[in-house]
């Protein structure tokens, strides 16, 4: 693992502590890297009207991109025990900003990486 995939699950699973999750007890953790090395923060947002629910991926992006960034490397996810994808609302939010690699993380620090167009393959373009 290198050290910059290190630095994003450290800072994935410090985001896990401080997520919202009354309901499902189910917390996730996401540190996102920009291109311009800057690294945003997410987790999961629970509501009691579960549809209205947002997932620590893009809690993460939303706050990246609302800080002017545009461009990402990785996205790393940490969800405790065991490595958990994305849903699909997230790959397809952040299929919008590029192919970045996808680290999913358990909690002895192993990890799978994917592709965004490896979980994505079809992901909905308006210009397709």
């Amino acid at each position: 693992m290198s050290a910059q995939e290190q630095e994003l699950f450290a800072l994935a699973k410090e985001a896990r502590e401080s997520a919202y999750a009354p309901y499902s007890d189910f917390k996730v953790g996401a540190a996102l890297l920009g291109e311009s090395g800057t690294i945003y923060l997410g987790c999961n947002v629970e509501n009691a009207s579960f549809g209205l629910t947002v997932c620590a991926e893009r809690v993460a992006l939303f706050k990246a991109v609302s800080e002017g960034e545009r461009v990402f490397k990785a996205i790393a996810i940490y969800a405790g025990s065991k490595s958990v994808p994305p849903c699909g609302a997230c790959l397809q939010v952040m299929a919008e900003f590029g192919d970045l690699d996808i680290l999913l993380f358990d909690s002895k620090g192993s990890y799978v990486k994917w592709r965004i167009s490896e979980l994505l393959p079809q992901a909905f373009r308006l210009n397709d």
